[in-house]
């Protein structure tokens, strides 16, 4: 009987308002109401929470040919006061709240093609969800499931990926999609994702991409940094939720854009490889991205590593330096790194640029000491660390960090404890010879960093995005419980 209902009310809802016969299509009076009496400038959540129960109501107390009649014409008034896309909403509320079919999700990011920790971050939620939800992986440039197994070792085989290139981009012939090319005078370009939010339940924006206006019926924007202000084609008011990464981010969020943000949860930290079952070398790392306005500092850490190799020639000339990053092609500031690892004229810098997930792993297994300046010298709090998830994959393997201080490191570090916070590269060169110095020192400092680290791991941070999206799942559907 029940599964008799469910495919008449999924025929209803695949039936188009001109083939519903007008004698079928009398809306009921208390809903025509309701939608006429609210203001139209409002934000329609609340009106489509109200009508999505009232119609449930409808169709555990009626048969089917009542419902049809209803719904018909509260479809065609709804549409007529508020648009289509609001009818379609409600039409898929319905679906999954009658078991029709499972809640789908996107999970959008403009930058998936460039490795990241924001991106790491992305595609463990559609790992955490993959089972629950429908989810779909869309992006801009090409990526493939290998590339994010290899990236991030995550296996998103029950995710599908569509790719939407962006057509002013493209003319550009730029690899990175940066919205600041984006003027008042031009056409929003990121509209085609705005179109694509349409067909999903519930959607991502993973890229913080303030120009994506949502129009699922449940929209989540994970900021990992509020780098513009409120301007033209701006829409993160427009969200259900906006997630953050970092208590440094939501202080940001309120002062940029004047609202409090919803949901803290810290990134997937999930490189412990190191047992401590094998010997350490001597090894100074460093796990970023070459940003082409050189953010991450690479080349000032270079600059300091001659200069601690020549100041303590005795402690430090048995080091190395390795810096690993993603980067894009032609990138000028990769080769400016190049360049200045070339007249250093030595072997005691390496550089390792877009390596898999399993070569990172060794590097964490073997190094004893890790270097973050991203942050140092800025006066734009955008261009500072703003969480710093790297510096957590290196402390779950027992690496001390000595890092700048300032942004959402500052939440992880605790100086002289599990680690070093400096403000100059002559602390960062000081704290360093100290640890080369200290192996004690360095052995104790590197086990209160594992320790530390457990906070920030990806079990939990499964658990919490699960959790979450639950909750959002349950107040979609207007159940109080699950």
């Amino acid at each position: 009987m029940l599964k008799n209902l469910i495919n008449r009310v999924q025929n209803v809802t695949e039936t188009k308002p001109d083939q519903v016969p007008e004698q079928q299509s009398k809306p009921d009076p208390d809903i025509i109401k309701l939608i006429k009496n609210y203001p139209r400038e409002s934000n329609p959540e609340k009106l489509f929470q109200t009508l999505f129960l009232r119609i449930k109501k409808i169709i555990d107390h009626n048969d089917y040919y009542e419902f049809k009649k209803r719904f018909s014409g509260t479809m065609r008034e709804l549409s007529r006061r508020h648009g289509l896309q609001s009818s379609l909403n409600l039409i898929k509320r319905i679906e999954v709240a009658m078991g029709l079919r499972k809640p789908c999700l996107a999970i959008y990011d403009h930058c998936l093609h460039f490795i990241g920790g924001g991106q790491k971050y992305g595609m463990t939620m559609a790992f955490a969800l993959q089972h629950f939800f429908d989810v779909t992986i869309v992006a801009d440039k090409p990526v493939t499931h290998e590339n994010i197994r290899d990236w991030y070792d995550l296996d998103l085989s029950h995710c599908s990926i569509r790719i939407i290139p962006i057509p002013f981009y493209e003319k550009l012939g730029t690899t990175h999609l940066d919205p600041v090319y984006v003027t008042k005078k031009i056409k929003n370009p990121f509209h085609l994702i705005s179109l694509e939010s349409a067909k999903y339940d519930f959607f991502i924006n993973n890229s913080m991409l303030e120009m994506v206006y949502p129009l699922a019926n449940v929209s989540v924007m994970m900021v990992h940094f509020p780098e513009r202000r409120p301007s033209y084609y701006f829409y993160s008011h427009a969200y259900t939720a906006i997630m953050y990464n970092s208590k440094y981010t939501a202080s940001w969020i309120e002062k940029k854009w004047k609202f409090s943000p919803h949901k803290h949860i810290y990134p997937p930290v999930d490189m412990m490889v190191y047992d401590g079952s094998s010997s350490k070398k001597n090894i100074i790392l460093s796990v970023a991205r070459f940003e082409e306005g050189g953010t991450k500092k690479q080349l000032e850490m270079i600059k300091s590593f001659i200069r601690l190799t020549r100041t303590f020639p005795e402690t430090a000339s048995q080091w190395k330096l390795i810096l690993v990053g993603g980067s894009n092609p032609g990138n000028p500031y990769l080769s400016a790194v190049k360049d200045l690892i070339k007249q250093s004229a030595g072997d005691q810098i390496e550089l390792k640029v877009n390596i898999s997930a399993e070569a990172l792993k060794s590097l964490y297994r073997d190094a004893k000491i890790f270097w973050h300046l991203c942050g140092l010298g800025q006066n734009d709090p955008a261009k500072v660390e703003h969480f710093g998830m790297t510096i957590c994959e290196a402390m779950q393997n027992s690496i001390v960090p000595v890092v700048f201080d300032g942004g959402g490191q500052r939440e992880i570090i605790e100086h002289r404890v599990n680690g070093f916070r400096v403000n100059s590269t002559f602390q960062l060169i000081q704290y360093t010879h100290e640890l080369m110095e200290d192996p004690d020192k360095l052995n104790e400092m590197g086990k209160a960093a594992r320790e530390k680290s457990k906070q920030y791991d990806k079990a939990r941070f499964i658990i919490e995005v699960k959790e979450f999206f639950n909750e959002l799942y349950r107040n979609h559907l207007g159940q109080t419980e699950a």
